[in-house]
């Protein structure tokens, strides 16, 4: 039924979208007999935990919430924390005349909507209404025309849910088993982690190469003019015809790609400047080219991302987040975009604001038209650009910080992609001479001016290599002409060194998932997201440096389960989905192929696409299953040991990296922590060395006199103790247990240095004070925080550590009579500034606080994270992070209510309780029994509650 019948004229329409945000501006662009309403996200889900599953289903279903043995089936459940939600949605759709499912124009938008429908079983017409923008035209347009849901994309969007669940449940245990708990694996993360890991090995096999070259400052001879210069700055490039080589001519093993080059060294190159010193030079010849540059295209979820991080240091994930608020205000159309394309509604607004803003010159005769680049994609939405028929520059949005920031980029961006060409011309001109000792020497310069910058008044795209020259870049030469005599003013000898490949950025790993087609471009940001939280990688400025722990864990990926992490293979999954997006193959046959192999399981040739799991090479391939199900070849400490050199070994442990020499029960066994960040390619055969030569394990201080037991040092994971070795028949267990006196290092102290009489003193505390008039005792204390008093549950902050063993009775009883301050008296100095902010224009700061030293610029705090030192951190990066916080918005506050909503409660713990509320209420008689009833029900809760969580999957 179309929404203009006489049902929706007069009756009550729902509409349900994903956010409260949309729901709010969309229901301000209706009329009265609207209705709209949030699902808040997905409502239903494959369950998370076997304690989700009914109880109807057993075996291998309950764990993997995905029924294998029949076409894949999966268990959806409506998740614990939206079932209020919609209990809520059901209710307003009983009173409704119609209902419109307004969610996201995507695969993952299509699945919700579908969800919705099937939870709650509308009996009334059912629309399926999109839009890319949420302007008023662009939603009254949708509500006029909706479509069908599509199921195909439904389906497709099913199938990868399902194969990313089979890969990450199947072989995330694996990681467990063998390397650490709480690990994951993931279709494309894991694909992700490799890359970075792999660029981590480059950096380690790299061996840098010394090359040296000559720069000269030639004079022309005619007066300075600010339009032509009066000298030329030049590079050697030939020496007798012979190239003289660059860094672009070695190889990542130091060594020369080529003998068909000049490699000079430093004692070549200042023989050779000397030789040229009183040389005369001329020109030999002048190139010139015509230069263009025509605009970039219009953002895509990807291009965004990079961009953001290039100009704004934001994150993936802190751009998506801003440009969803963007997007959910109606200031820009959908965000999560493979699309280059723009609408003729926003041609239209573009070349207007050119024509306004810039004037008719810079105003193509023609619209621009942009085809899309990225293969598959998924569907024909529209690039980023700002909403509407008229763009609000972004002066007139009212909008501030980030997401004025980033719709300024946008709007640049969309408006540049309209302009004309930036037009002038490049120029290289090579300069020749002959040396004292006989050898032609020929240098080049290269320039550019630009004649017309067209596009470039607006936009200039930002570069990932900081080196990099930006479009808008000149490069001014002198006139000059073939023939002409140049004076050499200095010829300096310069020395270079090869560098590793760089490590990637948010930005490039961004661009490389891209061009390798493995991935989609609107999860790009939670799969680095989720490498970053799971530890697998950290940040050291903008670089993404993989952990120790990524190396074990890619390990064990490539040897054991070489097909999953390979990039081909991966990308051709992604090409598979497209084709059952598309109606091309179908989705159960390929499953079977993917999980149980090629003839692994009933039916798994049947149909179309039942060999596209493979690797395409007709061989016979093993199914995810048996590969997880042999997994005594995997040698866990084998997959997790890296030779470092000298007999020396990175192992990576349960509680994290160290290294060590020799077996542990031998003589001579050396063994010491690693920093969990230090970037693997800072570990040298010489740093290891040093970390093995510092004392680390059990270091003896001596005994203690009065009990006769070992005192010892130790590194342990929060930093340095001492603590006592007490006799092996000392009780562990039970309560005749005895537990070894321990006490933290002060941070004045050393492991190197500490005595035993300091860890004697130490180990005493808490040290008994005295007791006040009312006969309450004080106590001197080590805590987390620092040195404190304790009397009763009153704690008060000292000022230094030697205060511990040295206040007196009377001084502590000074301190408790003045009023308790709350907060600290002092604001302590800052330990270091960074800059000014671009996005609050304040200065950057880096403090140290409770939990850490972190940035702030007076609004905004956000803690350092793994990677991030005072010492090395730079601007940027403190511009990123609290960036990445803005974006996330304040801490939302725990819930005070029912506990139930914390974890998903379980049939069987609900029909328990049930069963226990009866029996209490039909118990009433006595106030005896009601009062045993009552403690059966309690009984019976926790018991359910226990059960619930011992089923839950780690």
């Amino acid at each position: 039924m179309s929404p203009t019948s006489e049902t929706a004229q007069g009756g009550r329409r729902l509409v349900i979208v994903e956010s409260p945000a949309k729901a709010k501006t969309i229901k301000g662009y209706l009329g009265p007999g609207y209705v709209v309403e949030a699902s808040v996200g997905h409502i239903r889900d494959l369950p998370s935990g076997a304690a989700e599953v009914p109880e109807k289903y057993t075996g291998e279903v309950r764990r993997l919430g995905v029924d294998v043995d029949h076409d894949f089936a999966p268990i959806y459940v409506v998740n614990a924390d939206k079932k209020a939600q919609v209990r809520k949605l059901k209710e307003l759709l009983a009173e409704s005349d119609e209902l419109f499912l307004a969610t996201d124009e995507d695969r993952e938008g299509e699945a919700i909507a579908w969800h919705l429908q099937e939870v709650l079983k509308p009996k009334v017409p059912v629309h399926r209404m999109v839009f890319h923008e949420i302007t008023k035209d662009a939603i009254q347009q949708a509500v006029r025309n909706p479509r069908e849901l599509n199921k195909r994309m439904v389906d497709a969007q099913e199938t990868r849910r399902i194969l990313d669940r089979l890969y990450g449940y199947e072989v995330s245990p694996v990681l467990w088993k063998k390397v650490m708990r709480g690990l994951s694996a993931g279709r494309v993360q894991s694909v992700a982690t490799r890359l970075v890991v792999e660029r981590e090995r480059e950096r380690i096999a790299f061996r840098s190469a010394e090359y040296w070259d000559l720069t000269g400052t030639f004079a022309t001879g005619r007066a300075g003019d600010p339009s032509d210069p009066s000298s030329l700055t030049a590079r050697l490039a030939t020496v007798d015809g012979k190239r003289v080589a660059q860094g672009r001519d070695f190889g990542a093993d130091g060594r020369l790609k080529s003998e068909n080059v000049l490699h000079l060294d430093e004692e070549k190159a200042r023989a050779l400047a000397a030789s040229l010193a009183d040389t005369r030079f001329s020109v030999r010849s002048v190139e010139s080219k015509p230069y263009r540059r025509s605009p970039y295209a219009p953002f895509r979820t990807t291009t965004l991302q990079q961009e953001a991080s290039r100009k704004l240091g934001f994150g993936a994930k802190a751009t998506m987040q801003v440009a969803q608020k963007l997007y959910e205000n109606g200031f820009i159309t959908y965000m999560r975009t493979d699309s280059t394309v723009l609408s003729d509604t926003a041609v239209a607004a573009a070349r207007a604001q050119v024509t306004q803003l810039y004037g008719a010159d810079y105003l193509p005769e023609k619209p621009r038209v942009y085809a899309g680049k990225v293969k598959n994609a998924q569907e024909a939405h529209e690039a980023i650009r700002p909403s509407g028929d008229r763009f609000r520059t972004p002066a007139e949005t009212g909008l501030t910080g980030d997401q004025f920031k980033l719709y300024e980029l946008i709007w640049k961006r969309t408006v540049a992609s309209q302009m004309k060409d930036a037009t002038g011309n490049s120029v290289t001109v090579r300069i020749g001479g002959t040396a004292a000792d006989g050898r032609d020497a020929e240098f080049t310069a290269s320039g550019k001016t630009i004649t017309f910058h067209g596009f470039m008044k607006a936009y200039v795209e930002g570069a990932d290599d900081p080196n990099a020259e930006l479009d808008d870049r000149e490069r001014r030469l002198p006139q000059v002409a073939e023939g002409d005599a140049l004076t050499a003013e200095e010829i300096t000898a310069d020395g270079h060194a090869t560098k590793p490949p760089a490590r990637y950025t948010e930005a490039t790993l961004v661009k490389e998932l891209e061009e390798r087609e493995i991935g989609r471009p609107s999860t790009y940001a939670s799969i680095i997201g989720t490498i970053l939280d799971r530890g697998y990688v950290f940040k050291k400025g903008t670089a993404l440096v993989p952990s120790f722990l990524s190396f074990a864990v890619v390990n064990l990926l490539e040897k054991h389960f070489g097909r999953l992490v390979d990039y081909d293979f991966t990308a051709r999954m992604e090409d598979d989905l497209d084709r059952i997006a598309r109606g091309e193959a179908q989705s159960v046959p390929w499953l079977k192929r993917f999980y149980f192999g090629e003839g692994g399981a009933p039916g798994a040739g049947e149909g179309s696409g039942a060999a596209d799991a493979g690797n395409g090479d007709g061989d016979h391939l093993g199914g995810l299953k048996e590969l997880v199900t042999d997994l005594g070849a995997i040698d866990a400490r084998e997959i997790s040991s890296f030779p470092v050199g000298n007999g020396i070994v990175l192992r990576v442990g349960r509680y994290g990296p160290y290294v060590e020499r020799g077996e542990k029960d031998q003589e001579g066994h050396q063994r010491a922590d690693v920093p969990d960040d230090l970037a693997p390619d800072e570990l040298t055969v010489e740093y290891a060395e040093e970390l093995l030569a510092k004392p680390s394990g059990d270091f003896e201080l001596g005994t203690d006199p009065a009990t006769g037991h070992q005192i010892v040092a130790k590194a342990g994971r929060y930093g340095p103790y001492v603590t006592e070795i007490l006799p092996e028949d000392t009780p562990k267990t039970g309560k005749n247990a005895v537990k070894p006196r321990t006490a933290s290092l002060f941070k004045t102290m050393s492991i190197d240095t500490v005595t035993l009489e300091e860890a004697l003193q130490l180990m005493s505390l808490p040290r008994v004070v005295g007791t006040d008039p009312e006969g309450v005792e004080i106590t001197a204390q080590n805590g987390r925080y620092g040195p404190y008093l304790k009397k009763g549950t009153d704690s008060r902050s000292l000022t230094s550590e030697e205060q511990l063993f040295t206040i007196t009775l009377e001084e502590a009883l000074a301190i408790y009579a003045q009023p308790k301050q709350r907060g600290r008296a002092a604001a302590k100095p800052p330990l270091k500034e960074l800059g000014t902010d671009p996005v609050s224009e304040k200065p950057v700061v880096v403090k140290d606080g409770r939990f850490g030293p972190y940035v702030t610029d007076g609004e905004t705090n956000a803690t350092l994270r793994t990677g991030d030192s005072v010492e090395t951190i730079t601007p940027e990066r403190g511009y990123e992070l609290l960036a990445e916080k803005r974006a996330k918005g304040p801490a939302k506050k725990a819930a005070k209510k029912a506990p139930a909503k914390k974890t998903a409660a379980k049939k069987t713990a609900a029909k328990k309780t049930a069963t226990a509320k009866k029996a209490t209420a039909a118990k009433k008689t006595t106030a005896a029994k009601k009062t045993t009833a009552a403690k059966k029900t309690t009984t019976a809760k926790a018991a359910a509650a226990k059960k619930t969580a011992a089923a839950k999957p780690e």
